[in-house]
């Protein structure tokens, strides 16, 4: 486990940083500056009534009711495909004093409420939308860094279970023991970048040198995880949309519930890296999709959001009766958690509304549109 000890000389993120941060609407977060929260562009499209991410359509999240934050800004990877760019600290440690989980968790919902304020007065605002989302239900644990370093992520986990918020935690899987370690989640995510050594070398850029065996490792702790758990690849055209066989041996590793089979965006600082050949139509992340279920009978595609170019795959235990359930029943998940008692991923299932794939197409118009 990752120690809470201050250690004598900490990781400070630097002023040129943080004001490049706050100048992209991130609010850094805490006395020590190792979390930060920034609103999602779909909350805002939701509260203008202009539909929801792709986590809405695939799980049941309402996007006008998401925080997206993170409770460390530090990473261990330089992702080539990742768009926040290189402006927070990168480290393999935690090396930064350790600000308590309900001072981060507050000061989060703050931030946040005041990123939204302006959000009242937008003329296509929908009053029902606006109004709902001054109550936060959902975090999303991935805006930046890795959170699961953070010392004490149980207890603000938990904090966050006490005020009925579900938890949505991505992890690049450089920290297995802390997968490990990690009380329930409504939902765990893994990504998974690569599926050879070789590969995942140039395109995560880990600083671990074990950076392959951390990721087998991570894997294996997923699949003994009893709630619902994730893999999900981001598709970056001409670079890692290889041989789906290698990606379904990996997988396997972790026996996921869910597949996720995301386009890569040409946004922000991954233009630096890569260029807008590298994103994948819609249509071809739908096919690659198509390819994965094909070597890997347990799994269905069950949904897509056109405008994510994102493609979901799940076990067919989630087809019950010919009817999928991949939405989630958030009140039973927080029942179940605060009980303390065993439960599984199956205990805390909706029907999806929705199902099949949409037969849209996308094209370079909306390669600024992005889900985070």
């Amino acid at each position: 486990m990752l120690t809470e000890a201050v250690p004598k000389q900490e990781l400070q993120i630097s002023s040129v940083a943080e004001a490049e941060l706050t100048k992209q609407q991130y609010r850094v977060i805490g006395k020590y500056k190792h979390s930060a929260v920034k609103v999602c562009g779909w909350t805002k499209k939701m509260i203008k009534g202009e539909g929801g991410c792709y986590k809405l359509t695939f799980y049941g999240i309402m996007s006008n009711q998401c925080m997206q934050m993170t409770t460390s800004i530090s990473c261990a990877n330089r992702c080539t495909f990742c768009w926040r760019g290189y402006k927070a600290p990168v480290a393999k440690e935690w090396t930064w004093g350790v600000d308590d989980p309900v001072t981060i968790l507050e000061d989060s919902l703050k931030q946040h409420q005041k990123l939204l304020s302006g959000m009242g007065g937008h003329p296509n605002m929908v009053k029902k939308a606006h109004e709902d989302s001054k109550t936060v239900k959902h975090v999303a644990l991935s805006l930046t860094g890795e959170p699961i370093t953070y010392p004490r992520i149980n207890e603000i986990i938990g904090e966050f279970n006490k005020l009925g918020i579900s938890t949505f935690l991505v992890t690049n899987a450089q920290y297995p023991e802390q997968i490990r370690d990690l009380n329930p989640v409504t939902q765990l995510y893994i990504s998974l970048d690569a599926p050879n050594k070789k590969l995942l070398k140039e395109i995560d850029k880990p600083l671990f040198k074990d950076y392959w065996e951390r990721l087998v490792k991570s894997l294996e702790y997923m699949a003994k995880k009893p709630q619902r758990t994730t893999i999900r690849l981001t598709a970056v055209m001409g670079e890692n949309m290889v041989d789906p066989k290698e990606y379904a041996d990996m997988i396997k590793k972790g026996d996921p519930d869910f597949i996720e089979v995301k386009g890569y965006m040409f946004v922000g600082a991954s233009r630096q890296r890569l260029s807008i050949n590298n994103m994948p139509l819609h249509e071809q992340v739908v096919e690659y999709a198509k390819q994965l279920e094909a070597v890997m009978p347990e799994y269905e595609i069950v949904v897509d959001h056109p405008t994510s170019r994102a493609v979901m795959l799940a076990k067919k235990k989630f087809k019950i009766d010919g009817v999928w359930h991949t939405w989630i029943d958030f009140p039973k998940y927080h029942e179940l958690v605060l009980s303390g008692k065993p439960f599984t991923s199956m205990d805390y299932i909706k029907k999806t509304p929705k199902v099949g794939l949409s037969g849209q197409k996308t094209n370079m118009k909306n390669k600024e549109e992005r889900e985070l």
